[in-house]
C-alpha cells in the first residue's frame, strides 16, 4: 500500500510537471518536494526523505513542516543534536509552535540537557496546561534536575493520569521517594499491584527499609531478587543480596546475613564503603565475619 502511494505521487508529479521535457528537467514546487519526501519518510527510507525535504525547505524557506520533519528524521536516527537544531530553528520563527516545543524538549532530554528541556516544557505549560503527556515529561526533567517538589506539583495537576497511566504513577512514586515521603510506599504499592518491574520493586523495598518497615522490606527485596534476571545491570542481583544481608544483620541480628553477604560479594558486589558502613552497625558477634569478608574484597 505504501509503495503504491509513493509510485502514485511520483507518477503524478511527472505527468503534471514534466510531461514534455522529462522528470529531470523541470523544477518542482516546495509542496511537491515535500510530498515526495514524506512518502519516502513513511517507507523508512530516511536518506531519500532527507534529500527531498531539504529541497522543499530550500525552495520555500517558510515551509516549517519540512524543517520539522527533517528534525523527526534526525531524531529517528538518534542524531539528537541535529534534531534539536531543526526544532529550535522553528521556534526562532514561531516561539509558540507547540509541536516544535514538544519535539525540542524531548530531543534535549535525549541529549541529557535537562535545563534547556525544562525551559521548553515551562513554555508548553503556559500554552497547553491540559497536556498530561507534556506534564509527565516536564516532571521527568524536574526530577532529573533534583527539583522533586516542583515535579510532584506538576504531576498532581493530572490526578486522573496518575490513576490511569503506569509511567506517571511510577514517576510519582520515585519523586515522593526522593523527598523521603512515606506516601511513596502507597504509590509503589499501587504501581506494583498492576505491573511487574524488578527495579521498581527494589526501589520500593529501599523505601520500606528507609521508613523502618523491615519485615516488609525484606519480603520485597526477596521478591525483587526472584524477579531479576542474572544478567540484569539495574538492579544487580548482587546489590539486592547485599540489601537482604544488611537487613538480616542490622534489623534482625540474624547470622543468615553473613551467608547472604558472602554470596553478594561472590556475585560481584564490590562497594567496600557500603560494607564498611555495615560493619559499624552489626552486633559484636557478627563483626569478625563481616570484617573477614571486607578483607577478602580488598584482595
Amino acid at each position: 500500500m505504501i509503495y503504491k502511494k509513493l509510485a502514485i505521487i511520483l507518477f503524478s508529479l511527472c505527468i503534471l510537471l514534466f510531461s514534455l521535457s522529462g522528470c529531470a528537467s523541470a523544477a518542482a514546487s516546495a509542496e511537491e518536494y515535500y510530498s515526495i519526501g514524506m512518502a519516502y519518510f513513511e517507507l523508512g527510507r530516511y536518506e531519500e526523505a532527507e534529500k527531498w525535504l531539504n529541497r522543499a525547505r530550500q525552495a520555500d524557506r517558510t515551509m516549517i513542516a519540512s524543517t520539522y520533519n527533517l528534525g523527526r528524521l534526525a531524531y529517528e536516527q538518534k542524531r539528537y543534536e541535529e534534531a534539536t537544531r531543526h526544532f529550535e530553528s522553528i521556534l526562532r520563527i514561531d516561539a509558540d509552535n507547540v509541536l516544535a516545543l514538544k519535539a525540542a524538549a524531548y530531543s534535549r532530554i535525549m541529549m541529557r540537557d535537562f535545563p534547556s528541556a525544562e525551559k521548553h516544557y515551562t513554555r508548553l505549560f503556559e500554552l497547553v496546561p491540559e497536556s498530561a503527556d507534556s506534564g509527565y515529561n516536564h516532571a521527568l526533567v524536574l526530577h532529573a534536575l533534583g527539583r522533586h517538589a516542583e515535579a510532584q506539583i506538576v504531576l498532581e495537576r493530572y490526578p486522573s493520569s496518575l490513576l490511569e497511566n503506569k509511567d506517571n504513577l511510577l514517576l510519582y512514586a520515585r519523586i515522593q521517594a526522593a523527598q523521603n515521603k512515606v506516601e511513596a510506599i502507597n504509590s509503589f504499592t499501587s504501581y506494583l499491584s498492576e505491573n511487574s518491574n524488578p527495579l521498581a520493586r527494589y526501589e520500593y523495598a529501599q523505601v520500606l527499609e528507609h521508613h523502618q518497615f523491615f519485615a516488609r522490606a525484606l519480603e520485597e527485596f526477596r521478591k525483587a531478587l526472584s524477579e531479576t534476571p542474572a544478567a540484569s545491570l539495574n538492579p544487580k542481583r548482587s546489590d539486592i543480596r547485599f540489601s537482604i544481608a544488611r537487613i538480616l544483620l542490622t534489623a534482625d541480628n540474624n547470622s543468615e546475613g553473613i551467608a547472604e553477604l558472602q554470596t553478594a560479594v561472590n556475585d560481584g558486589f564490590n562497594d567496600r564503603a557500603a560494607v564498611e558502613r555495615l560493619l559499624t552497625r552489626v552486633s559484636a558477634a557478627h563483626r569478625e565475619p563481616v570484617r573477614n569478608i571486607l578483607s577478602s574484597m580488598r584482595n
